[in-house]
């Protein structure tokens, strides 16, 4: 059988990613990052579309050449349909679909969120990362999902939990534009966190039942306890602890959530994916927790934990072991689901 050799693009934010895998294995995985949006404090849409154009083309051409391989050899090409910014998407999706058609290979339409689950399944040679077997529950956390998603095989996800607001990457980045911190906060939050008490100040109480989450409250609340400060200087003083409560308070949520969900659906594997998984406090707590509820907890590779092609490319490869193409037809989709 020969190898099949994917090409996976990723441009569903304001990253522009391409990457090559062949038969699992990453062959090469190239991020280009907008620095554009810093002084904005958040991702402008229109400014992330015009990077992805003008970014496209030589990330493609740096990650094929970097595999070390011609576009002759490429099985299939891979793009993210969503969910993500639409223009953002388009510029994907639109290149992706060109290229398909001039090299007259299969086109395949992969969802956002799918590709952060399945990137447990991503091989690299230099580094052997064990993954995680069927069933198993998935905590994707980013700048726009929070989700708890059941995952009984590659073709079976479901969605049993979500945030009804701010996503947990939301909820950090805004809460440090109000500390003064520059964007994207949340890495700032968790590197100053790590030098303060986290039990110093409390945050209100999540009060969403079931398997749902809600940061709206807490941010809320971190909000107007920053305004009753009579001293300008709080913050400055206390930059540490305040960092080091929100998150606790943030990551509370996320492990009381997922430590009812295990108990509620009897599964032992817990598995974490999105941007929000390089938080240092969130790997902490999960291995934590997989000691005293007897949990199996996988945890991406730092570099494969925010939005990058690989993560496409490997489960468009697992889609074609199923034979489940796309087609030129397939389009952008903003609010795709699981």
């Amino acid at each position: 059988m020969s190898k099949k050799i994917i090409l996976g693009i990723e441009s569903s934010c304001d990253d522009t990613s391409a990457a090559v895998i062949s038969d699992g294995y990453i062959l090469s995985n190239i991020v280009s990052n907008q620095k554009v949006h810093q002084q904005f404090g958040g991702v402008v849409p229109e400014l992330a579309s015009r990077a992805h154009q003008q970014n496209i083309i030589p990330v493609v051409d740096t990650a094929i050449k970097n595999a070390g391989i011609n576009k002759e050899d490429l099985s299939a090409i891979c793009f993210t349909q969503g969910p993500g910014l639409l223009g953002s998407l388009l510029v994907g999706s639109s290149f992706a679909k060109s290229f398909a058609l001039g090299m007259n290979i299969p086109l395949i339409a992969v969802n956002h969120m799918q590709g952060h689950i399945m990137a447990h399944f991503i091989k690299e040679k230099r580094n052997e990362i064990k993954s995680p077997k069927f069933p198993f529950l998935c905590l994707t956390v980013s700048g726009g999902h929070t989700q708890i998603v059941l995952v009984k095989s590659v073709e079976d996800m479901t969605v049993i939990g979500e945030t009804l607001d701010d996503a947990a990457g939301e909820a950090f980045d805004k809460s440090a534009k109000i500390l003064g911190l520059p964007y994207p906060g949340g890495p700032l939050i968790d590197k100053f966190g790590k030098h303060g008490n986290k039990h110093k100040f409390i945050f209100g109480k999540h009060k969403v039942g079931e398997l749902n989450f809600s940061y709206s409250g807490i941010k809320t609340a971190f909000t107007n306890f920053l305004k009753k400060q009579k001293d300008s200087t709080f913050i400055t003083k206390n930059l540490n602890d305040l960092c080091a409560s929100l998150q606790y308070s943030l990551v509370q949520i996320i492990l009381n959530k997922i430590q009812k969900a295990a108990k509620d659906y009897n599964i032992k594997q817990v598995v974490i994916g999105g941007g929000v998984a390089a938080n240092s406090e969130i790997r902490i707590q999960l291995k934590n927790k997989a000691k005293s509820e007897g949990w199996e907890v996988f945890l991406p590779p730092q570099h494969l934990t925010t939005d990058n092609a690989a993560m496409i490319g490997i489960a468009g490869y697992f889609k074609i072991q199923k034979n489940n193409y796309g087609s030129i037809s397939d389009s952008a989709m903003s609010r795709l689901k699981i």
